[in-house]
């Protein structure tokens, strides 16, 4: 079983996803937040192939449940949800994202 910790930044609707292998290339999925979005999706999303993680964003079926569920455009749980599938069916290493934001200053060109 794999978990992966999303806290997905300003909205502080953290979720934590935990993804268990059930055959070859199948996961199940427990998905727990405070977010009703995506408590919705949970309901809808209980098992998953794992090469839905190599598809195009507009055939995953995560990034359609997203979309349904009226997720934020941005929310890194759709991200989290397959990058977990892959490491816990093997198509990937266990190694965390991180991404940080850095304001910089821009010089004024005339």
């Amino acid at each position: 079983m794999i978990r992966a910790v999303v806290n997905p930044g300003i909205c502080g609707m953290s979720a934590t996803v935990e993804v268990y292998r059930v055959g070859k290339r199948r996961v199940r999925l427990s998905i727990a937040s405070d977010c009703d979005k995506v408590k919705s999706m949970s309901k809808a999303l209980l098992e998953l192939d794992s090469f839905d993680a190599l598809k195009p964003h507009v055939s995953s079926s995560v990034y359609m449940l997203a979309s349904e569920h009226h997720l934020c455009t941005s929310c890194p749980l759709p991200m989290a949800i397959l990058k977990a599938t892959e490491i816990e069916t093997g198509l990937a290493l266990p190694k965390s994202v991180d991404v940080r934001f850095e304001t910089v200053a821009q010089s004024k060109t005339d």
